[in-house]
């Protein structure tokens, strides 16, 4: 037997560290070839480490949350044969490394952005409950938290079926399923609570807590608000895709945005445009590379839609879906993460009446879409039921100014209110 080192490897781009995000196996698991052990967070995207051999764990070299420099060991597995070290320099099977442990809630408090619902009352236990200690932390995303804490599961009783045993939603409808719910009564509702929970800031949540703070920070952020009557624009939509959509699939309003972007960016050059604050150099681009917020499990994450000014209406619909699944899957590469000169955000059905979107450094501008909102307004006279949206934006004042802010919004609301303009060269 041998063994098989496995250091972290030099990711590209000069980067000379990384963040250890999450492991996926542990001490004494057999591993095949191309399984995922680790994920690691660069300045720009998560990526898989895969195992090149097959083996069994025999020692890990950092915990979730540690920086590593490329080159250093991330994990020692033993092989048939000799390994890639010889005996004398293979590193002995220290204690693993572990993480703080932090005593586990008797509930799982979530931040939800909805109310939550009561818990569901108890059922009877007829099924095994999956035995873990008392102070171990089931792997779960937030929204499978969420989706426990609607139903009444303890997540530490139910079995997960993902990655290093991560409960994933069909898990919650396995157990349901079998009538294991061990939810507290509703009368729980109503008990005083003083668990705590301690949630580490690392991987893709610490690298969005330093973009969002260097952003407030070193930009001077003014936002402008808009009102835009989309009642046209969605009539549009509506038809088009009772046209077209069964073989060019459905448009969302996104491709639109995306569009108007586009064409009122060529009056406002300035507005798609990155600034470097240390070398106090703009760069101005010809190209449109329309960054889409998304929200994943392991936070958001900005994919970024290339070249939006050669794409048709449906061209940009459709890889604005394929970015987006990959961003939610965890598949987005670091490419298609990097290089969008303005961002669009939306908050979708959820997106209230106005927001004060933070800046994608380096670029000077966001654009922020709220809900559409059915409204009487007064037209040539008349009460009209009308469909409205606002756009609120957000502008870097030192290099946009107000009136160019302004009225770069107000072309957006021309183009969305007169949709065949759009289109018209």
């Amino acid at each position: 037997m041998g063994t098989h080192v496995i250091k972290m490897p030099d990711i590209g781009e000069g980067i000379a560290e990384v963040e250890l995000s999450q492991w996926h196996v542990k001490v004494g698991d057999l591993v095949v070839e191309d399984q995922v052990l680790a994920d690691v967070m660069t300045d720009k995207a998560m990526v898989d480490i895969p195992s090149p051999v097959h083996g069994k764990v025999i020692a890990l070299g950092g915990v979730p949350g540690e920086v590593m420099a490329v080159g250093s060991i991330l994990i020692s597995i033993e092989v048939e044969g000799a390994g890639n070290v010889k005996e004398s320099a293979a590193p002995a099977a220290a204690p693993v490394k572990e993480a703080p442990v932090v005593a586990a809630p008797k509930v799982e408090p979530v931040v939800a952005s909805k109310p939550v619902a009561a818990p569901r009352p108890a059922a009877v236990c007829q099924g095994p409950i999956v035995a873990r200690e008392a102070n171990e932390r089931p792997l779960a995303s937030p929204a499978v938290r969420k989706h426990a804490l609607d139903l009444g599961i303890q997540l530490r009783l139910v079995r997960g079926s993902g990655p290093a045993g991560r409960v994933l939603h069909e898990d919650l409808d396995a157990y349901l399923a079998q009538g294991q719910s061990t939810a507290l009564s509703v009368s729980s509702a109503y008990i005083q609570r003083n668990d705590e929970e301690q949630i580490p800031v690392i991987g893709m949540r610490r690298k969005i807590a330093q973009r969002m703070q260097d952003a407030t920070q070193r930009a001077a952020h003014f936002s402008y608000v808009e009102e835009i009557d989309v009642t046209a624009v969605e009539e549009l939509r509506a038809h088009l895709n009772e046209k077209h959509g069964a073989t060019r699939g459905k448009l969302t309003l996104l491709p639109f945005l995306v569009r108007a972007l586009v064409v009122a960016l060529r009056d406002f050059p300035q507005i798609n445009a990155r600034y470097d604050d240390e070398a106090q150099v703009i760069t101005r681009l010809g190209a449109v590379h329309v960054g889409i917020a998304t929200q994943a499990d392991i936070g958001l994450m900005v994919p970024v839609v290339r070249h939006a000014e050669a794409r048709s209406l449906w061209d940009n619909a459709s890889e604005i879906s394929r970015l987006a699944t990959a961003a939610r899957n965890g598949k987005a590469s670091r490419d298609e993460l990097s290089g969008s000169s303005i961002t669009l955000t939306s908050l979708g059905a959820l997106g209230g009446i106005v927001s004060t979107p933070v800046l994608n450094l380096p670029e000077v501008a966001i654009v922020g879409v709220n809900k559409i909102v059915e409204r009487p307004m007064v037209i040539k006279g008349q009460i009209v039921i009308r469909k409205m949206m606002n756009l609120s934006s957000s502008f870097d004042h030192r290099v946009v100014d107000g009136m160019d802010a302004a009225l770069f919004i107000q072309a957006i609301r021309g183009l969305l209110e007169q949709p065949a303009t759009l289109f018209v060269e």
